[in-house]
């Protein structure tokens, strides 16, 4: 999961703004986050401010040519693939090509080969290009100030976003500078080293596990289709307040162990490991094994796969993070994250704690996480208060979380009758990969299942609907290959 300011998301929403409106970059933006915060609300708050700028800047561009704009026009050729964020064609057949940049470092972009490219590979296809230019949207990264409440500082960021200014920079061609790009293709085509070169842009890469994990990607498997499955078994995270019945609700599925770090166990029944300190002594000697290590020891256990066990469940996630945090500090010898220097602290807990997830995820068994739920007030643009509900844990690690699971649901009291919430509210963290048919069940794990098979039949209709009838459709403008090959693009990009 991204955070807020997500260069990728934030990125996508301003190019979406552009192209088709404030309301469907506000629904894009906020559908990719489990929940919606005030930091958020902070980033929608810059998306329109800047791109009404931006199409501001736009229309002094097409004032009074009457032309035909083309977003995201692909430009495909076997040495070559690119997509020119913006078209303008003239009345005289002439073209006009532009390119978005959300960024403060112009000089950077002045001197990139990717407008001079766009330029010689549209002549080949025939278009006449007469104009080259960059539409500079500026960034702000300013942050509430600790004698600031939320009012002041978003009337600050709305002062500030008021004074900034989209700028619109022409360049000229440079032939040079693509016969500079063909002379690196040759290089790379001829070499036969390759170092790694680490950045900040190997966050956004999609081979960083195998580069700097070390993961293998060369046993590639049998090439054949796999039967699609029912799956009654989904990896998930379940939250709730307290005394609503989550753990017993898990309790109910077979040959499930407890790793419980609360104590709480009068009301199940299946087998527990307590993940907590173990004191013993020698003579005087006073000996500590520390809850973390405790549960390290329980997964180098469970991956001897010497047990009838299929689902292990962590009650509660947010007790075993801060027995990790503890365990880090005694190792670093440190009472604070921050006292390990600016972020490293923070970064060895988090690295920690999801590589023994990822290794107990890695052993096939289904993992279930409990935890106890937080209400947060956050206030929208128009001052507004909205509630929002999640589980009792770091937002940025809750976030990474939701991404190691199929299903994050929130389990609740209605009067004397227990549910749990399966559709997805943006004040209520919570979704997953299943399409649900209806909006809630009881707590019951009977009617989960009934609702998660329901689900799977229903996306099993759709995807059989998808590859027979939906392109053939002519009220379909734009088919789900073209928008994954655009989210695809503005991914790499």
């Amino acid at each position: 999961m991204y955070g807020p300011d997500s260069a990728l998301i934030v990125g996508s929403a301003m190019h979406l703004g552009i192209e088709e409106g404030i309301d469907k970059m506000e629904w894009f933006y906020y559908n990719q986050y489990p929940v919606i915060t005030d930091e958020n609300i902070n980033e929608v708050i810059k998306l329109i401010n800047l791109v009404n700028k931006a199409k501001e800047a736009l229309n002094s561009i097409l004032h009074n040519k009457e032309p035909t704009v083309i977003f995201e026009y692909k430009i495909d050729f076997p040495q070559f693939v690119g997509f020119v964020d913006l078209i303008i064609k003239n009345k005289d057949e002439t073209i006009s090509i532009y390119d978005f940049k959300y960024s403060n470092n112009k000089e950077n972009y002045l001197q990139s080969k990717q407008l001079h490219l766009y330029k010689y590979f549209l002549e080949k296809l025939g278009f006449k290009v007469i104009d080259l230019g960059y539409i500079f949207i500026p960034k702000t990264s300013i942050r509430q100030k600790k004698t600031e409440d939320l009012y002041q500082f978003r009337k600050r960021l709305k002062e500030t976003l008021e004074n900034m200014e989209v700028e619109i920079v022409n360049i000229d061609y440079d032939e040079i500078k693509v016969n500079e790009f063909f002379r690196i293709c040759d290089e790379i085509k001829n070499e036969t080293e390759f170092e790694k070169t680490p950045s900040k842009l190997c966050e956004w890469c999609e081979y960083k596990t195998y580069c700097e994990g070390g993961e293998t990607y060369m046993l590639l498997p049998e090439n054949k289709r796999r039967d699609i499955k029912i799956d009654e078994n989904p990896d998930m995270w379940i939250y709730a307040d307290s005394y609503v019945g989550k753990s017993t609700f898990v309790d109910k599925f077979p040959n499930l162990l407890f790793l419980n770090t609360d104590g709480n166990t009068d009301n199940t029944t299946s087998p527990i490991v307590k993940i907590a300190d173990e004191v013993t002594f020698e003579g005087r000697l006073k000996k500590v094994k520390m809850a973390w290590e405790v549960f390290l020891d329980v997964i180098t256990e469970l991956e001897r796969k010497d047990n009838t066990f299929e689902r292990v469940c962590i009650d509660l996630i947010e007790d075993l993070y801060e027995h990790c945090r503890l365990y880090m500090y005694k190792k670093l010898g440190i009472d604070h994250e921050q006292d390990a220097g600016f972020g490293k602290g923070w970064d060895m807990v988090r690295t920690e704690f999801l590589s023994a997830i990822k290794r107990l995820k890695n052993l096939g068994y289904q993992v279930i996480y409990i935890s106890k739920e937080i209400n947060t007030e956050i206030t929208l643009k128009n001052g507004n208060k909205l509630t929002t509900i999640k589980p009792n844990i770091n937002e940025k690690i809750a976030n990474v979380l939701a991404g190691t699971v199929d299903l994050t649901v929130r389990a609740y009291m209605d009067g004397d009758e227990r549910y749990l919430l399966l559709e997805k509210s943006e004040n209520i963290f919570g979704g997953g990969r299943f399409n649900f048919k209806v909006p809630r069940v009881k707590l019951d794990k009977d009617e989960f299942i009934k609702a998660l098979k329901e689900a799977q039949g229903f996306i099993l209709e759709e995807v059989s609907y998808d590859n027979e009838d939906k392109n053939n459709d002519p009220n379909n403008e734009i088919s789900n290959d073209d928008e994954q090959t655009k989210m695809s693009r503005r991914s790499r990009k």
